[in-house]
């Protein structure tokens, strides 16, 4: 299994693991994967807390971080984080707020303390509050990848990621975006079928995997979307994959950080449950259906704002449903992204049970095919 990507970056399985929960980047990475740390909602210092604490107990094992710049949103030309988000505050309506606060109030989300942070803000969703992220992942040794969730990163970001030793890469949902990778020099693509979890395009996975692997030739491509056992991962690689990128697989392991309310949403979900909305921020992406996606599809109440300006909204939704994931009806409200995977998530394992999961039933998937062929 020790792909050409896999050697590049010194891991035993072409497992890529994205997660919001630093003690799962570990545990993957320890089990012969690869942790990547989702970075949006960190502060520059925040995320440099989180990332000295998976220093101080990854050991040498590698790991990567993921970052969101997408390729078109509201105030892209401003590369002030502080101006940007001047600018931007002004463009949001107040009865947008406003339908938000009613939203949770009437759910009975409580209000987080002031001391926990400001209560939205411009965290991640731009190339301005990006950038900083990008410089303090690569102050840390053991970080060898950086993956971009929504579109090519700007040239100058991606060679300062690659002039300091680093993979850099980025998602895709259609062929175009894939090229345009390619185009930018990127050392590896991720290509995400419709069914993923987060953003993802409308394209399902065993139809877009080998077109994009088709499309960008020798450039390695990891399969994400809809892959959450042995067999799915076999699939992936039967059509050329050079490893997996999943993430609804760890939502609700032992060691995520996740409340208990949180991962039984997540156990109690079938592959049904999901829905692509812009509920959240301003894109499409998939999330667990409930309260909060119904609300935003009702034509009677206002329409999700584009990107970054929804995610401005809903930030203090996501801090205070986290932090409140038990209380009242949050599960109605909260923000549980997810892929149609989900459904496969029917019971809580640790890290290291999955990854042999995955790898056993990968290698008796490879097996049971090759006793199909021919003996003589």
């Amino acid at each position: 299994m020790k792909t050409d990507i896999c050697k590049k970056l010194g891991i035993e399985y072409p497992i890529f693991a994205f997660t919001h929960c630093r003690d799962v980047v570990v545990a993957v990475s320890k089990a012969g994967g690869i942790g990547v740390l989702g970075a949006v909602g960190y502060s520059p210092e925040q995320l440099k807390e989180e990332l000295d604490w998976i220093d101080q107990h990854i050991g040498n094992y590698s790991y990567g971080v993921d970052t969101v710049i997408p390729q078109k949103y509201e105030g892209m030309d401003e590369k002030d984080p502080e101006i940007l988000l001047e600018q931007l505050q002004k463009m949001i309506p107040a009865g947008h707020q406003e339908f938000v606060n009613t939203l949770l109030r009437e759910n009975g989300v409580p209000e987080a303390p002031e001391s926990n942070g400001p209560k939205g803000g411009l965290l991640g969703w731009t190339e301005a509050t990006a950038e900083p992220q990008i410089a303090e992942a690569l102050k840390h040794k053991n970080v060898k990848l950086i993956a971009n969730a929504l579109g090519t990163p700007p040239a100058d970001m991606i060679k300062k990621i690659q002039d300091e030793g680093v993979l850099v890469g980025a998602l895709c949902g259609k062929i175009k975006q894939a090229l345009a990778h390619k185009e930018a020099g990127l050392d590896f693509i991720i290509a995400q079928g419709g069914e993923g979890g987060g953003h993802t395009g409308e394209i399902g996975s065993i139809v877009l995997w080998p077109q994009i692997i088709d499309a960008v030739g020798d450039m390695p491509v990891l399969a994400a979307g809809g892959i959450g056992n042995g067999r799915q991962m076999a699939a992936a690689m039967s059509m050329g994959a050079q490893g997996i990128w999943c993430g609804s697989l760890w939502l609700a392991v032992e060691e995520a950080a996740a409340q208990p309310a949180e991962k039984e949403s997540y156990l109690n979900a079938t592959s049904e449950d999901t829905i692509r909305s812009k509920a959240w921020t301003g894109k499409p992406a998939r999330m667990l259906k409930n309260k909060w996606t119904e609300a935003w599809e009702n034509p009677d109440n206002p329409d999700p704002l584009p990107m970054p300006l929804q995610g401005m909204i809903t930030f203090d939704a996501m801090r205070r449903t986290s932090m409140y994931a038990g209380t009242g009806q949050t599960q109605k409200v909260a923000f549980n992204a997810a892929g149609q995977v989900i459904g496969q998530v029917n019971h809580i394992q640790s890290v290291k049970d999955v990854m042999f999961g995955l790898i056993n039933e990968y290698i008796d998937t490879v097996e049971r095919l090759n006793e199909l062929l021919p003996k003589d």
